[in-house]
């Protein structure tokens, strides 16, 4: 109905019929978009979106004889209004920071694993994010270009910042930016202006140069300190957040508790035999090497039982029994130490341990593990002798009440039945919370350990 007034409107004033029906031709393709029509007796609005224009603007088109203008004119002008919006189909996703657990509610984006311009395909990592504990990855939720980063490297973000905007297709990231170049071409001329204004400014005021420049000397002369000569040698990091963490946990473990630690040392002899001789029959039944470190599981697990308290926690005024063993093992990885957990250890044998260490082990090291795999543990075991430690005084992982360190098998003269044998000894240290646990659990816990380690088969018969 529009467009028939618009046809008698311009056939009154002695247009061409055969021209304007051309250009209503060549322009059907803009009137068959989804555009809203609507028309009154004063002006004709063709509206698109949030846009409108007003048909009288086509009255430039008309000649001072009442014909209009060519069709290709007229067909140029309404695509221009039509083309802007062509793109408005969902062609870029947007990527952001997932979920990264109850206890972490921000971290720092590390570093980005893409570029701007690169493609990528669904779920293909793009960041990742350090958290606490853990490090995250950020995926892409759909194929395609990265047009480009929302945040830097070193900022924090929260769950649900939106890091990255990706384009499903390669065609709408070349477009987007020749759509801009009209924009940003338009103010080319002010800058002249601008810069001639700037000159005068900043050459008016030459004197005053030299006083802004004489005001940093006064506090060189007037500092206390000898003025060292730059270090050339040096380089200055930022702290991880990984670190942090682990440095405010162990300042605040050693601010809370009354650390205590109580050593013993552990006749390897025979724990290294029973490994020895039935390492072959144990991989080949089980798939995985028998470590020293599952006995050392099976002995704590055994001494925890024998001494409740040490695995106990103290909560305000009271004090929490557990009656479970869920065991953390410390691990050192290149990007700090992380403590995942065995769960339900006393439920478990010699292959089971095994198998749970190395596959926590694995995750630790690739930096696949997950925040879940390292909540909770009621005692730490710490294996030092990894590293070629002696000897050392390992710091309770909050909130638990204690934590055993092993070190490296040296092998030193004993008296055994009266004559001096050489032996694989191991030092053992127990460091505990002296508010919970006395030195007689203390004592007695790392007894029970020695036996057990000492003689294995205590565990078969249970004694």
């Amino acid at each position: 109905m529009m467009l028939r007034a618009v046809i008698r409107r311009a056939a009154s004033k002695g247009s061409s019929p055969s021209l304007f029906g051309k250009s209503l031709q060549s322009s059907r393709v803009a009137a068959s978009s989804p555009s809203l029509l609507r028309g009154s007796e004063t002006g004709t609005l063709l509206h698109r979106g949030t846009h409108a224009y007003s048909f009288h603007n086509l009255a430039s088109s008309v000649g001072t004889s009442g014909c209009l203008r060519s069709a290709s004119s007229v067909s140029s002008t309404l695509q221009r209004w039509v083309r802007p919006f062509s793109s408005e189909s969902g062609d870029t996703v947007e990527a952001v920071v997932p979920h990264m657990g109850e206890s972490i509610t921000d971290g720092t984006l590390a570093n980005f694993l893409k570029k701007p311009g690169e493609r990528v395909e669904a779920d293909e990592a793009i960041a990742q994010i350090e958290t606490d504990k853990v490090t995250i990855d950020i995926a892409s939720p759909a194929s395609g270009v990265i047009q480009e980063f929302l945040v830097k490297e070193g900022d924090t973000v929260e769950p649900g910042t939106k890091v990255a905007i990706i384009s499903k297709s390669e065609a709408v990231s070349h477009a987007a930016p020749t759509q801009k170049v009209p924009e940003t071409s338009e103010p080319k001329p002010a800058p002249p202006a601008e810069d001639k204004q700037k000159s005068k400014v900043e050459n008016a005021p030459v004197p005053d140069k030299p006083k802004a420049a004489s005001s940093p000397p006064p506090p060189k002369q007037s500092a206390k300190e000898p003025q060292l000569p730059p270090k050339e040698r040096e380089r200055r990091v930022p702290m991880t957040r990984l670190r942090k963490r682990v440095a405010t946990r162990l300042k605040d473990s050693q601010n809370t508790f009354a650390l205590l630690t109580t050593f013993n040392e552990v006749d390897m002899t025979n724990l290294m035999k029973l490994r020895s001789q039935y390492k072959d029959a144990f991989y080949e039944k089980h798939g995985v090497k028998l470590g020293l470190m599952s006995g050392f599981i099976k002995a704590a697990v055994s001494a925890l039982q024998h001494q409740p308290v040490v695995n106990a926690v103290i909560d305000g005024d009271d004090i929490i029994y557990r009656d479970y063993v869920d065991i953390s093992i410390a691990v050192g990885t290149s990007k700090g130490l992380v403590v995942p957990v065995i769960r339900g250890a006393d439920k478990m044998n010699f292959a089971d341990i095994e198998k749970t260490i190395n596959t926590l082990a694995k995750k630790a090291n690739e930096g696949t593990i997950s925040i879940d795999e390292m909540a909770g543990g009621s005692f730490t075991v710490s294996n030092g002798g990894v590293y070629g430690s002696l000897i050392s005084t390992p710091i309770i992982n909050p909130p638990q009440s204690a934590i055993l360190g092993m070190h490296s098998i040296v092998s030193r003269p004993m008296v055994v039945g009266g004559t001096v044998v050489p032996r694989p000894m191991m030092y053992v240290a127990l460091t505990y919370d002296h508010r919970l646990i006395d030195g007689r659990e203390a004592v007695y816990f790392l007894r029970r350990v020695k036996d057990v380690v000492e003689d294995p088969q205590r565990l078969l018969l249970d004694i």
